[in-house]
C-alpha cells in the first residue's frame, strides 16, 4: 500500500454525503487517504452551483459533482492541498479561489477569498498560522470542512479517538479550532466525521498532547 499515489486514479470512493454536499477518495488504497468534497451553494438550492474543495482527480468524479449542479469554483484550503484544482478548475471553465493569507502553487486563474464563501453560508476561518504552514477552515455552523488540522486517518488518531489533530500540530493544537460546534466534520485525509462531530473534535483537541506519543508512532509504522 503506498503511502501517497501517483497518477490520475481510474476510480474513487464516495465519502461524507449529506444534504449539503459529498466527498470522495480518489485512491482508495493510499495510507494518506487525501479526502476531496464538494459543497451545494447558496444555502442547499440545487441550482446554485456547486463548490469544489482540495480535490484531487478521478475518472467519474464529475458525476458526482453534477449532483450537486455546476461548478462554480475551486477552494484550496491551506497551502499544500494546491493538488489537482488546477485540472479540475480549468475543466470546468473555473478559477481558484485562495484564502487571502494561503499561497498554494496552482497553475491556474486565482481569485482570492475573503471572509465568506460566495454564495453560500460558509465563513472562512484561519486556523493555522505557522511558519510554512497557512490553514483555513470553512464552517456554516452545521459543517466544518477542514484541511489538515484534523483527520480521521490511522496516522492522525491516537486509539479512542474518532477525529485527530494532525501529528505536527499536537503539541500546540490550533486555538482557532475551539469555536467550532460542528454537526459534521469533513477533512481532507479519512472519511469524514457525521454524527456528534463537536464531542469528538474536543475530545481530539483535549487529548492533543496527551495522546501525541501514540499518534507520532502510528505515523511512523505507516511511513514504513
Amino acid at each position: 500500500m503506498p503511502f501517497k499515489a501517483s497518477g490520475r486514479a481510474t476510480d474513487y470512493r464516495a465519502i461524507d454525503r449529506f444534504d449539503g454536499g459529498a466527498g470522495w477518495i480518489a485512491h482508495p488504497e493510499e495510507t494518506m487517504q487525501r479526502a476531496s468534497h464538494v459543497l451545494r451553494a447558496s444555502g442547499g438550492e440545487a441550482d446554485g452551483g456547486a463548490w469544489v474543495v482540495d480535490p484531487v482527480n478521478a475518472d467519474g468524479v464529475d458525476d458526482l459533482l453534477a449532483e450537486f449542479g455546476d461548478v462554480r469554483g475551486v477552494v484550496v484550503l491551506m497551502d499544500r492541498h494546491a493538488r489537482d484544482a488546477a485540472a479540475v478548475a480549468d475543466r470546468h471553465d473555473v478559477p481558484v479561489y485562495v484564502p487571502s493569507f494561503v499561497d498554494p502553487d496552482v497553475d491556474a486563474q486565482t481569485q482570492p477569498l475573503g471572509g465568506t464563501l460566495p454564495d453560500s453560508d460558509y465563513e472562512v476561518v484561519r486556523t493555522v498560522d505557522w511558519p510554512g504552514w497557512d490553514e483555513a477552515a470553512l464552517s456554516d455552523g452545521e459543517t466544518l470542512v477542514v484541511g489538515d488540522a484534523v483527520g480521521t486517518t490511522e496516522y492522525f488518531r491516537a486509539g479512542g479517538e474518532r477525529v485527530g489533530v494532525h501529528p505536527l500540530l499536537r503539541v500546540k493544537p490550533p486555538r482557532a479550532l475551539r469555536q467550532f460546534r460542528p454537526e459534521r466534520i469533513l477533512t481532507g485525509h479519512g472519511e469524514g466525521v457525521l454524527t456528534d462531530a463537536t464531542r469528538a473534535l474536543q475530545d481530539a483537541l483535549d487529548g492533543a498532547r496527551r495522546n501525541a506519543p501514540e499518534v507520532w508512532l502510528n505515523g511512523l509504522k505507516a511511513l514504513v
